[in-house]
Parts: structure tokens; C-alpha cells; sequence
């Protein structure tokens, strides 16, 4: 099962004194340069220098994504965990919580974490956990559900390929 991921909104919003801000933002977007050309290892190190120069719950869940995409999901996990601590209104560590249990095959796991991220305050890719669940209601032949999540996928992102391609095949199927 592929799942599905998102990327990148940071603020950088505190008293710190601008040189440490600035020196945070620039560990946290090399970090993701570095991730973007999978260089995981690397990002790794940059993330962990901007969360210590100024730790935020952006920099924390995409620490999380670099850490499972060499398949340590507990440590991803345990780095979105931290950003919900820091800003439990952001919606992508709720997310990437649920992929990461779907990855580990723990979907029924997975679905609550979903569910939260639709329910954040703080979240532009509200398509994703819907997709995320569609696949799962449709691992678990729950059809019916799977197309309502496809479906509010593609409400929220009209443009989500993916979403469109999944729907249309469950619906062939069914026919």
C-alpha cells in the first residue's frame, strides 16, 4: 500500500534573537534539500541542529519523514510526537503518525491518527489522510467508505491525480 505524504510550511515565529532564527531556517531548509535528494542521513543532521537551535513542530515532523524513509518508523514516530506536543493544532505529524503505522501494517492503529489530522486547526493537506484512509477502508473492503474518502480527497484537492485514479479504478471494479 502506498501512503501518502505532504511537505512543507515552517514558521519560525519566537523571541529567539534573529541571527539563531536565522541560522535555525537555514539547517531546517538545507534539511530538506538534503531530503528532497535523499540524502537522509545528512537532513537528519541538519534538522536535529535547527530543532537545537530552536526546536518547532515543523522541524520535529519533518526530522520524522527523513527518519522513515530509512524505515525507523519509531523514531519518526516518537519526532511527531514531539510536535504535537509543541503545536497540537499542526496537522502533518497526525498524518505522518498514521502513514507510518500503515507502513508497519498497524492500519486499525492508523485510522485515529487519520482522524486527527483532519481534525487540526493547522493543516493545508487535509487530502491526504483522506486518501491515507481510503486505502485503508479499501484494504478492509469497506468500499463504500473508501470511495466517500476518495471522494473528499479529491473535494479538498480537486487537482489530486492520485485520489482520481484510485476512485475511478475502485468504481470499475465494482461494476
Amino acid at each position: 500500500m502506498q501512503v501518502v505524504k505532504r511537505r512543507r510550511t515552517i514558521s519560525f515565529r519566537s523571541p529567539m534573537s534573529e541571527e539563531r532564527q536565522e541560522e535555525a531556517e537555514g539547517y531546517f531548509h538545507r534539511a530538506f534539500e538534503l531530503h528532497l535528494n535523499e540524502e537522509y542521513a545528512e537532513a537528519i543532521q541538519h534538522y536535529r541542529r535547527s530543532i537545537e537551535l530552536h526546536p518547532t513542530p515543523e522541524a520535529h515532523t519533518y526530522l520524522g519523514w527523513s527518519y522513515s524513509k530509512i524505515n525507523e518508523y519509531d523514531r519518526a514516530i516518537q519526532e511527531c510526537l514531539k510536535a504535537i506536543r509543541l503545536d497540537a493544532d499542526f496537522g502533518n505529524p497526525y498524518n505522518d503518525i498514521g502513514a507510518y503505522l500503515i507502513q508497519q501494517g498497524k492500519i486499525d492503529e492508523a485510522i485515529p491518527w487519520l482522524e486527527k489530522a483532519l481534525a487540526a486547526r493547522r493543516y493545508e493537506g487535509r487530502c491526504y489522510p483522506h486518501m491515507n484512509l481510503a486505502r485503508i477502508w479499501e484494504q478492509k473492503l469497506h468500499f463504500g467508505r473508501a470511495i466517500e474518502e476518495y471522494r473528499c480527497a479529491l473535494m479538498e484537492n480537486p487537482d489530486y491525480t492520485p485520489a482520481l485514479v484510485c476512485l475511478t479504478k475502485l468504481q470499475s471494479m465494482l461494476n
